[in-house]
């Protein structure tokens, strides 16, 4: 499977916020972010990392 797990960084520690995470869609003020079973998150952010062989992304927030 080639989902991923999203994380947050706030500067001090990542949290886990989404997994089996298959699509990504930017937007002007921030990423929309569609899991496997259809359920979808909006978060203003950005990504800061991508590590597709872990399945892992990392976001931080917009200022």
């Amino acid at each position: 499977m080639c989902e991923s797990n999203v994380y947050l960084n706030d500067g001090k520690s990542e949290k886990m916020i989404m997994e089996s995470v298959d699509t990504i869609e930017p937007y002007e003020n921030g990423l929309k972010l569609s899991d496997i079973f259809g359920k979808q998150l909006f978060i203003q952010a950005r990504i800061k990392d991508m590590t597709l062989l872990n399945h892992r992304i990392i976001l931080e927030k917009l200022s």
